[in-house]
């Protein structure tokens, strides 16, 4: 019973911050420092499916930036990040980057499963054009990743270690300049 408290506490939470930051007009973006290189402590590994059903680990990034997002479709921070992470997808296709989204919608809808989350995530994904990997999060990654808002998002050096994080909407120029000094490491 505790733990079905605890949990319930974290989707309220995560429900109640994302609300608070849905109106774009005061949104304040948000600001990380990229972690000295020999502090960073390795990303949590996951295994999660995409649209497909394939199971994605997050070593399959391994030798890439990535820039892990946590959102949800009903989420307004998120969709005020969502197409900046569209334009640096494309903007650096031919580097060794990707964005990897993260959906959430299981903890944020309180939905009753994968297939019912899958039916917000893959037609707004369509709708919004999303050029990278969406795969869908649990409960699980909820907490290794310490969730507390969405939307949330980490910088993952190309050795799979954290060297940035960002609670709330990031600030576009401070995560493209992350991203650039990671690249160039």
């Amino acid at each position: 019973m505790k733990n079905c408290v605890n949990r319930l506490g974290v989707v309220i939470t995560l429900v109640a911050l994302c609300f608070v930051g849905a109106g774009a007009g005061g949104q304040q973006s948000v600001h990380a420092a990229l972690v000295p290189a020999a502090s960073r402590a390795a990303a949590p590994a996951f295994g999660m499916p995409d649209s497909s059903g394939k199971a994605v680990q997050l070593s399959d990034y391994r030798g890439k930036v990535v820039l892990l997002n946590f959102w949800a479709t009903a989420c307004g921070g998120c969709k005020i990040e969502i197409p900046w992470f569209i334009d640096l997808q494309a903007g650096h296709k031919s580097d060794s980057f990707t964005v990897v989204g993260v959906s959430m919608d299981t903890s944020y809808e309180k939905l009753t499963g994968a297939d019912e989350a899958w039916s917000k995530v893959r037609p707004f994904v369509a709708d919004n054009k999303m050029n990278y990997p969406v795969l869908l999060g649990d409960y699980t990654l909820l907490t290794s990743y310490k969730l507390a808002a969405l939307p949330a998002t980490f910088l993952i050096d190309k050795q799979g270690r954290i060297a940035a994080s960002y609670a709330g909407v990031v600030d576009k120029g401070d995560v493209e300049a992350n991203i650039g000094k990671l690249l160039a490491e």
